[in-house]
């Protein structure tokens, strides 16, 4: 759906990272009774249609996962150019393969996907040298408000927040082009 938005109304959009969770040790967590409540009644279903409605597969998590060292791996693939393209890839790997984003094993497959050098990412990330700006950045998404995942931040101004249906991010657009053009 962002390669349509893209495509469509040439639109640039950058990942930032966002901590849901961020008291979740390294390990993860079991999901707290909340998730298994609502998915017991339902809750999936909308998030599965979608992805099934783009051809993609949905694999619910049955953990909450610590997303630190994906979320400094990521930077490590915005310094190299491939931000987008590792990006995308992590996505299918967790949220259609359901496989951990906290595990190097599942980020180096990811890295290597996309034409990065995996063993030099891992190095660079168990450095330490993106853990200040990624705690940075999750600092800037608190303090403008962002509480939830996914939120797309539209011109500083505007939020779409959850996993929503193509339409919603059109009329979004669409509003936000008529207020800037009037």
């Amino acid at each position: 759906m962002v390669d349509q938005l893209k495509a469509e109304y040439k639109v640039d959009v950058e990942w930032r990272p966002f901590y849901l969770r961020p008291d979740t040790p390294p390990e993860g967590m079991d999901l707290p009774d909340y998730i298994l409540r609502a998915r017991a009644n339902g809750s999936e279903e909308r998030l599965s249609e979608m992805a099934k409605s783009h051809g993609m597969k949905f694999a619910s998590t049955e953990r909450i996962y610590n997303t630190r060292i994906a979320h400094e791996a990521t930077e490590y693939a915005r310094e190299h150019g491939k931000v987008n393209e590792f990006h995308k890839v992590v996505f299918r790997k967790v949220d259609a393969d359901g496989q951990d984003p906290s595990q190097w094993e599942t980020l180096r497959s990811a890295a290597e996907e996309v034409g990065l050098d995996a063993d030099d990412m891992q190095t660079v990330v168990d450095s330490g040298k993106y853990t200040a700006e990624v705690a940075g950045q999750v600092q800037k998404a608190y303090q403008i408000g962002v509480t939830g995942v996914p939120t797309y931040v539209i011109n500083d101004r505007y939020a779409v927040v959850g996993a929503q249906p193509y339409e919603v991010f059109k009329r979004a657009l669409a509003q936000i082009l008529k207020e800037t053009n009037a």
